[in-house]
């Protein structure tokens, strides 16, 4: 295992995740060792790592990503909740999947309004989020 490159994906994989994203990978790690290995060196070593764009945007590109995917909610749940952790705001997540509409279509944005709202609910963000004057 090359070791640096496994330490700056764990570095980066807690700044992202917290505690959780490292105890995900520990879990995975006693039955498929390879493959947590590459989960922290390849996305967070190597990609997340990268200095062009900040943990924010990073976050922000993932979760339209896995949104447009439509078959990776479990997935989402944990970006949507990462977004939150490096700063990005309610809004901003909402407004990301939002327009996925256009790209992925209604029912890929449907979906992850659904997992938006859960992992709202569950850190403790009231919805509906103000609204915009212009739709009042």
């Amino acid at each position: 295992m090359n070791n640096e490159r496994y330490e700056r994906g764990a570095a980066t994989l807690a700044a992202v995740d917290g505690p959780a994203g490292l105890a995900v990978v520990e879990a995975l790690g006693r039955s498929f060792p390879e493959f947590a290995r590459y989960l922290v060196e390849f996305p967070f070593g190597d990609i997340y790592a990268r200095k062009e764009l900040g943990l924010r945007e990073r976050e922000l590109a993932t979760v339209a990503a896995l949104c447009a995917l439509g078959h990776a909610l479990p997935q989402l749940r944990v970006h949507v909740h990462a977004a939150l952790h490096v700063g990005c705001t309610p809004a901003e997540v909402v407004e990301v999947v939002m327009q996925m509409a256009v790209y992925a279509g209604f029912p890929a944005a449907l979906n992850g309004l659904t997992v938006v709202r859960e992992v709202f609910a569950e850190s403790g963000i009231q919805l509906p989020l103000a609204r915009d004057p212009a739709f009042s």
